[in-house]
C-alpha cells in the first residue's frame, strides 16, 4: 500500500514495473571531489523530500563495485521521514505476502478454494520512489557481483522445506498428509454427544448417563466418516499430481487444502466427485450392517445414526453451488462447455449464493413442517434450526465468495515476477558511510543497497525502514552494516521466479527484502516485499 505523510514522509514511487533490458551491470558514481557537508544532496533508499532521483532504463540491475568506497565526509541524505527500525513489540519480516493460493475442500468435505488462513505479517510502508534503472554508458567499466550460496539449494533458488502447515492437533500423516483436528471440533464434537444423548434417551432410556458416552463414540465415528470422505479428494489430488498442503477437520466438517488446480475439466469433477461418492458408500455399507442387527439395540442405533448422517453429507455436498462439492462439478461442466475456467467459477459461485438463500430460508420451514408438535419443544426446536440455517448458509455464502476471489488470484498471478518487481541495487562495503551509501545509489538510479564483503559477495540486505529511521544529520557517521539484515539461504531468490512460485518461495522466508540472483549467481537486484503486495493487490484490482 502507498503511504504518503506530506514533507518528510515516506511516499512510494510508481508501481509499473519496468521491463528488463540486456544489459548486466551499470558501475556506481565516483564518490570522489566530496570534501564536506553541502546539505541535503544525495536520493537513494530512503529519498522522501519532493525531488526524485534521475530515473535509468533497466531494473533490478546491481551496479557494480568500482574498488573500495571513499570515506564520506558529507553529503547529508535527502530524506526527513522519521519511522524507526522495528521495535521490541514488532518483528522484524515487514510486509505481508499476498495470499496463497490453496484449493481447499470446505464444509462436510468439499474440495473448494477456501481463503488462505494465518496471520500476515506486519507491513512497512514503502519508502522510496520508484526508478526505472540506470543504464551504462558504452565507456563504464563492466563488473559481476556473484552471490554466494552456501546452502544446497544452489544461488537464486528458493528453499525447499516448506514449514508445516500447522491447524491443530496433529493426528497423523495417510499418504503423507497431514492430518489436522482444529480446536473447534472439540466444541462440535460436545454438541453433537449432547444432542445424541437426547435422542438417545427417548429410544434406550435404560442407558441411563451411560448414553452420552455412546453418543461421543457417535460423534467420533461421524468425524471418521468425513475423513474417509476427504481423504477420497487427497487420493484424487494426488493421483492427479495435486500437492495437498493438509487435511483439517473442523466445525463444520472437514477441508483439504489442495494446492493447486486441475488441469482438465474431466480431473476437477472426478476430484470433487469422489468425495460424495465415498460418503454414499459409506452409507450403504452402514445400512448392510444395519440389517442383521437389532434396531432397539446400542449397535442398531448407531449404525442407522451414521448411515442417516453420511447421507446427509454425500445429499449436501452434491448441492450444486460453489463452495460444495456439487459446486465443483458444476465448474467442471461449464468450464468444459464454454472452455473458460473462469466462466465455470462465476456461475457455479453465483448458483453458491443463491444456495445460501435458500438455506437460510428454507431450512427452518423445512424442519418445523417435520419436527414435533409439542408446544414445549417447537420454540427451542426454532431457534436452534434458524440459528443451523443462519451459519450455513454464512459458510456457503463466504465460502462462494472466497472461490471467486481466488479464481481472480490465480488468473492474475502469472503477472507477478520477479525480475520485473525487482529494485536497482548498489553494493557497498560493511564500513561506508549512509550518507555516502545514498549519494551512490542516486548516481546508479538505484533502490536498494547491497553489503558486500571484501571479496564482493552479498553479505546482507540494508534495510529500507532502517534508513528512514536515521536522521539526515547523523547519516555521515553511521555505517550501513548497522542497518543490514543478515542474508539467509531463503532470502536468496530467483529472478526468473513468478506467479504461485514467487509467493511460495516469499511466504516460506518472511522478510521484507530479498536478494535477487541470475541463474549464474549475478546479483540482480533486490526485491521489495511491499513492492510485491502492491502489485499484486494492484492485478487484483483489474478486471478479469
Amino acid at each position: 500500500m502507498d503511504v504518503s505523510g506530506g514533507s518528510g514522509q515516506p511516499r512510494s514511487g510508481n508501481d509499473e514495473p519496468a521491463e528488463p533490458r540486456a544489459h548486466p551491470t551499470a558501475p556506481a558514481a565516483d564518490p570522489t571531489g566530496h570534501t564536506g557537508p553541502t546539505g541535503p544532496t544525495e536520493h537513494g533508499p530512503g529519498k522522501t523530500s519532493g525531488e526524485t532521483p534521475a530515473a535509468s532504463d533497466e531494473p533490478g540491475r546491481a551496479a557494480a563495485p568500482t574498488g573500495k568506497p571513499a570515506p564520506d565526509t558529507g553529503g547529508e541524505g535527502d530524506t526527513d521521514a522519521r519511522s524507526k527500525p522495528p521495535s521490541h513489540g514488532r518483528p522484524a519480516p515487514g510486509p505481508s505476502v499476498p495470499p496463497e493460493p490453496s484449493g481447499t475442500s470446505e464444509s462436510s468435505g468439499t474440495s473448494e478454494p477456501s481463503a488462505p488462513q494465518g496471520p500476515a505479517e506486519p507491513r512497512e510502508p514503502a519508502t522510496g520512489p520508484r526508478h526505472a534503472a540506470h543504464h551504462a554508458g558504452p565507456d563504464a567499466p563492466r563488473h559481476r557481483t556473484e552471490a554466494r550460496t552456501d546452502g544446497t539449494g544452489g544461488p537464486g533458488r528458493p528453499p525447499q522445506r516448506r514449514p508445516e502447515p500447522g491447524g491443530g492437533l496433529l493426528m497423523g500423516r495417510p499418504f503423507g498428509v497431514p492430518v489436522y483436528v482444529a480446536p473447534s471440533w472439540f466444541l462440535v464434537a460436545v454438541l453433537i454427544t449432547w444432542v445424541f444423548g437426547g435422542q438417545l434417551d427417548r429410544v434406550l432410556p435404560e442407558l441411563g448417563a451411560a448414553r452420552y458416552l455412546v453418543s461421543l463414540f457417535f460423534a467420533i465415528a461421524f468425524y471418521a466418516s468425513v475423513l474417509v470422505h476427504e481423504l477420497a479428494h487427497t487420493v484424487a489430488a494426488l493421483r492427479f499430481k495435486l500437492p495437498v498442503r493438509r487435511i483439517q477437520l473442523q466445525f463444520f466438517g472437514g477441508v483439504s487444502e489442495i494446492e493447486k488446480e486441475a488441469e482438465t475439466p474431466g480431473r476437477e469433477f472426478v476430484l470433487a466427485f469422489v468425495g460424495p461418492l465415498l460418503s454414499l458408500v459409506l452409507s450403504g455399507v452402514f445400512y448392510a450392517a444395519l440389517l442383521p442387527v437389532e434396531p432397539d439395540s446400542v449397535a442398531g442405533v448407531l449404525l442407522a445414526g451414521l448411515m442417516v448422517s453420511n447421507l446427509i453429507v454425500a445429499a449436501f455436498n452434491l448441492l450444486p453451488g460453489l463452495p460444495l462439492d456439487g459446486g465443483r462439478m458444476l465448474r467442471a461442466v461449464v468450464w468444459k462447455l464454454t472452455g473458460k475456467p473462469m466462466s465455470g467459477t462465476i456461475a457455479a459461485a453465483w448458483v453458491g449464493r443463491a444456495l445460501a438463500i435458500a438455506v437460510l430460508i428454507g431450512l427452518p420451514l423445512l424442519t418445523q413442517s417435520l419436527g414435533s408438535d409439542a408446544a414445549d419443544d417447537v420454540g427451542m426446536d426454532t431457534v436452534m434450526d434458524a440459528l443451523l440455517a443462519a451459519i450455513l448458509a454464512a459458510i456457503i455464502w463466504t465460502g462462494a465468495g472466497n472461490s471467486l476471489r481466488m479464481a481472480r488470484l490465480r488468473e492474475h498471478l502469472p503477472e507477478l515476477r520477479a525480475r520485473a518487481l525487482t529494485r536497482r541495487a548498489v553494493p557497498v562495503q560493511a564500513d561506508t558511510p549512509l550518507s555516502e551509501a545514498l549519494r551512490r545509489a542516486n548516481a546508479s538510479g538505484a533502490r536498494a543497497l547491497v553489503v558486500v564483503d571484501a571479496d564482493g559477495a552479498p553479505a546482507s540486505l540494508v534495510r529500507e525502514a532502517a534508513i528512514v529511521g536515521v536522521p539526515e544529520h547523523r547519516r555521515p557517521w553511521v555505517a550501513v552494516s548497522t542497518l543490514a539484515q543478515d542474508l539467509t539461504d531463503g532470502m536468496r531468490v530467483s529472478a526468473e521466479l513468478s506467479g504461485e512460485e514467487l509467493l511460495d518461495a516469499l511466504r516460506a522466508n518472511p522478510a521484507t527484502e530479498y536478494l535477487v540472483v541470475e541463474e549464474t549467481g549475478e546479483i540482480y537486484g533486490v526485491l521489495s516485499a511491499a513492492d510485491v503486495e502492491r502489485a499484486f493487490v494492484k492485478a487484483m484490482a483489474r478486471p478479469s
